[in-house]
């Protein structure tokens, strides 16, 4: 800290490269820290809120540089970590510090504006003698509504010895604020004012951990084995092998040490199954931190992790990616669950980062341990195992020797040949199911796509219904009775014909979660269905309450896309259908093949997890498909080999890296003027490392015409050289004439 700095570099919440510089007024010299905000004057009269840097002398050449207008916190809201976290983010993923501030904050103005919650407690308003209250009550005898509610506050709180809110004492009683006030007036009762958490507390009571099996044991001393020499070790483990229970050991061990922990998962619906297990052994010490919290409550999570009150603290954070953001001032271990998940990465707007790699970061900077976790790990990182940059530990065993599930491959062209399809399930694939319900097992059913129908079709010519602003199939949703564009959200009501040559044979194509439900309802009606997606989880608590209800075995049959594939534990699963494996494969994706094995592999092992070995049916109409193949035996080595082997030959990831630039007009020709121009400057500087521009699969969002364009950069290149002749490139474009409707983003590591 300079306490007579004269300047201070401030980072402001705009998409503009660098920091503000400021003058500090003489009121704010001692007093100004860095991770301060501060409110600046920005252009004419504008006021800003930013965060301050950093405090210094040197020499600037602005000639005229503002006074800060204000200081806003007494305190840092950001430390010293975080600030240079976002620094490294900005850079590394080439986008503005601003954008990764507003990234990072809850909401800049929700901090300023943060108001404590409190809660009207109530008490007696002395400590009366049993014959005062004797009195009282004798009082009271022809007022009956102001006796009945006295009663009720004796009983509720022990007779004064428990704390009573007030709200709990008019709802027991069934009394009106009106008698409550009049005993408060006659000086019987008193209400107070407490301060409490927004965020739900769970039962206090703690649960020591379980010991770890022999196996688990082997893991655990080998991840402990590397961290004497590594700082990420990847934990490759086969579904229900006891990951969690590791993890678990390893943060109980980062606590006693006085250290904060982070646990990162890829999907909310997770959070729900394991924050259970982590309150059970460390209470409210430990947090959960995602997107569907108000602002409110993630300001309240934000200030008790940057206060790290040693009394009222979170000692483990578990979150989805954005957790990686919050102000850790002594984090000693980072887990990242399911690190092969590509939710994890950040796709819009800007910082498009990968959790993963923050957190490595985050880490990093913390002088702290990393663990990754997977069944199936990212191509990368178990090369990066491979090759000795990361620890590798391994559980090759189901936990409590539970085999892995039986797997089926169903034949569809095969049974649409021999008309055995029953909708859209074969023969092997019911056989299974009505096993199951008639043992009283659960199903889930995985299809990767939501809605009823992905589009509708003119039997007469084919025409088919396409979003106004993108250039995407519209989906037929059945519940709301429209079609939906998943990429803008643009809707219309079911056409009555053809809108190109007016026929009324108009019909549905391929299927959805939605249809799914409907069909299996038909198939089994007497089962219990039920739908997880994102159309059945826009409310807060939605995730929670069908996961809960699936647990309680209020449902016998789940269907739902990618979120019920991962890391889920249920005992009394153990068929898994995956509907139409072929969408998963048919993808025009270096990484198609990877994320087609994890996914399949990662649903089956949600089958059969605790006594009983499950069963796992895979619809395709390519049986003899090479992933397919591997996913029946589980075999990860074998698959990495062969994608290994691909990537080496087609100098792909790990062996370079890829920056994919985005290209948006919503004038097409202009799009291809610019976009080529943008080409040919990046060629001159990378030559053939260039592909593109190139219209992607969806060549339109939003009214927004797409061309990108690919660089790879072999990783004995310097990236920092690479990232600067870039930006030079786009500068220089963005300066063309008649540009300014032009936008270009930047993805490093798509």
């Amino acid at each position: 800290m300079t306490t007579n700095a004269q300047f201070a570099d401030i980072i402001l919440p705009f998409a503009v490269k660098g920091k503000f510089t400021y003058k500090i007024p003489e009121t704010m010299m001692g007093n100004l820290r860095a991770g301060m905000r501060v409110a600046a004057p920005f252009g004419g009269n504008r006021i800003c809120t930013g965060i301050v840097y950093e405090l210094h002398n040197r020499e600037t050449e602005i000639k005229t540089i503002k006074f800060i207008k204000s200081l806003i916190d007494e305190t840092p809201i950001a430390n010293e970590i975080q600030l240079k976290f976002w620094s490294w983010l900005a850079e590394y993923y080439m986008c503005c510090e601003g954008e990764v501030m507003k990234a990072a904050l809850p909401s800049i103005n929700s901090l300023n504006n943060y108001r404590p919650k409190f809660e009207t407690y109530v008490k007696l308003a002395k400590d009366y003698s049993e014959n005062e209250l004797n009195t009282i009550f004798d009082s009271l005898a022809k007022a009956r509504k102001q006796h009945d509610l006295l009663i009720s506050y004796m009983s509720l709180s022990n007779y004064g010895n428990v704390p009573v809110k007030k709200n709990q004492l008019l709802v027991e009683s069934k009394s009106s604020a009106a008698a409550f006030n009049v005993l408060v007036a006659k000086g019987v009762l008193m209400q107070y004012h407490e301060q409490v958490s927004r965020i739900a507390k769970e039962n206090d009571k703690v649960e020591p951990l379980r010991e770890l099996n022999h196996v688990q044991k082997q893991a655990y001393n080998s991840i402990k084995e590397h961290f004497s020499s590594k700082d990420i070790v990847l934990l490759h483990g086969v579904t229900s092998s006891g990951k969690t229970e590791i993890y678990l050991h390893l943060i109980e061990e980062q606590i006693a040490r006085g250290k904060q922990a982070l646990y990162l998962l890829p999907e909310i619906a997770l959070t729900a199954q394991i924050i259970q297990r982590l309150k059970n052994h460390f209470g409210e010490t430990a947090g959960v931190y995602h997107s569907k919290l108000n602002d409110s409550e993630k300001v309240e999570i934000w200030r008790k992790v940057v206060e790290n009150n040693p009394a009222d603290s979170y000692k483990v954070i578990l979150g989805v990616r954005s957790s990686v953001f919050l102000p850790f001032s002594n984090l000693g271990l980072v887990i990242v669950d399911e690190e092969h998940d590509s939710s994890y990465k950040q796709q819009d707007p800007a910082p498009r980062y990968h959790a993963r790699d923050a957190a490595i970061m985050l880490a990093r900077l913390s002088a702290a341990k990393t663990v990754l976790g997977s069944a199936t790990p990212f191509i990368e990182s178990y090369y990066n195992a491979m090759t000795g940059k990361y620890g590798l530990a391994e559980l090759k065993e189901r936990f409590g020797a539970v085999k892995l599930p039986e797997m089926v491959i169903a034949n569809t062209h095969e049974a649409f040949r021999k008309k055995q399809l029953v909708s859209h399930f074969t023969p092997e694939l019911l056989n299974a199911m009505d096993a199951a319900l008639g043992k009283g097992e659960q199903i889930i059913l995985f299809q990767n796509r939501r809605g009823f129908s992905p589009y509708i079709e003119c039997t007469e010519c084919s025409w088919i219904p396409v979003c106004i602003q993108c250039a995407v199939n519209l989906t037929y949703h059945k519940s709301i009775h429209k079609l939906v564009c998943h990429y803008c959200g643009y809707s219309s009501g079911l056409p009555s014909g053809c809108g190109s040559c007016g026929s009324s044979g108009l019909v549905t194509r391929g299927f959805g979660t939605e249809k799914i439900e409907d069909e299996i309802k038909i198939v089994f009606p007497s089962a219990k269905v039920a739908r997880l997606d994102q159309d059945t989880t826009r409310n807060k608590n939605s995730f929670n309450k069908i996961i809960k209800d699936f647990e309680n075995k209020k449902i016998d049959i789940l269907i739902g896309t990618q979120m019920i594939s991962k890391g889920l534990d249920f005992e009394n699963l153990t068929v898994v259908g995956a509907l139409n494996a072929d969408n998963l494969l048919n993808f025009p994706d270096f990484r198609a093949h990877e994320r087609s094995f994890q996914s399949l592999e990662q649903v089956s092992g949600r089958a059969g997890r605790r006594k009983n070995q499950g069963k796992v049916v895979i619809q395709t109409s390519d049986p003899l498909n090479k992933i397919i193949r591997l996913v029946l035996r589980h075999d990860y080595e074998d698959m990495f080999k062969t994608q290994i082997e691909e990537r080496q030959t087609f100098n792909y990831p790990p062996f370079c890296r890829i920056i994919k630039i985005s290209v948006k007009h919503k004038d097409l020709s202009l799009l291809n003027h610019y976009s080529a121009l943008l080409g040919d400057e990046l060629k001159r500087q990378f030559g053939k490392r260039v592909l593109g521009p190139e219209s992607p699969v969806i060549s339109r969002v939003q009214l927004w015409y797409i061309k990108t364009i690919i660089i790879k950069i072999e990783k004995e290149k310097p990236l920092t050289k690479a990232k600067q002749l870039i930006n030079e490139a786009i500068v220089k474009i963005e300066k063309e004439k008649k540009a300014y409707a032009l936008r270009i983003a930047v993805d490093v590591d798509p």
